[in-house]
């Protein structure tokens, strides 16, 4: 029988009360409460306390506090990220971001989804769909990164953008939704 995580990291329908699926959340609280509390450690301290609870973390990334995530254990950043202040990641399935890639304060990735139909969401029914954002991206303040969203390598996503469709290599994208502009 397959269990609820299993579903979850599946990118299946799943049920997000599950007792495991509960205890990797507080998990990944406690972890959140050192690592948003940790601004006066080491460079290394921070780094290895990044490490801890990210799936991967690429060398010389960085990511500034608060942070926010699910589960951490989802998320994949490459050498040389950059996160700002104030970044959430709602990683129920693989998030993951390349190398040099640059993201502003208040962005939120979003990869936790929920179905159309009314009676299956009051059912307490979620899923997820994979983000994949590629090399040398950067991504302004406040954007949103939807479900299932790939962003391609040399990519600009304006601040406050909403992103619901996937952007191709070198595209600029701006705006609610996000369109390719012009540079």
């Amino acid at each position: 029988m397959t269990s609820e995580k299993q579903k979850m990291l599946a990118g299946e329908l799943y049920q997000a009360s599950d007792v495991e699926i509960q205890s990797d959340q507080a998990a990944a609280r406690d972890w959140m409460d050192r690592y948003n509390r940790g601004q006066r450690l080491s460079l290394q301290d921070y780094e290895d306390l990044l490490r801890e609870q990210l799936g991967a973390v690429g060398e010389g990334t960085v990511v500034r506090s608060p942070f926010y995530c699910d589960y951490g254990y989802n998320i994949k950043l490459g050498a040389g990220v950059f996160l700002n202040f104030g970044c959430i990641i709602l990683d129920v399935v693989d998030v993951e971001i390349g190398d040099m890639t640059q993201i502003g304060p208040g962005v939120q990735i979003l990869t936790a989804d929920h179905p159309r139909d009314p009676e299956a969401r009051a059912k307490g029914l979620e899923f997820g769909r994979s983000i994949r954002i590629g090399r040398n991206v950067w991504i302004g303040a406040g954007a949103l990164i939807m479900p299932g969203v790939t962003i391609g390598d040399n990519s600009l996503i304006g601040a406050g953008s909403v992103v619901t469709r996937d952007v191709l290599p070198g595209i600029s994208v701006m705006g609610n939704p996000a369109r390719v502009r012009s540079s």
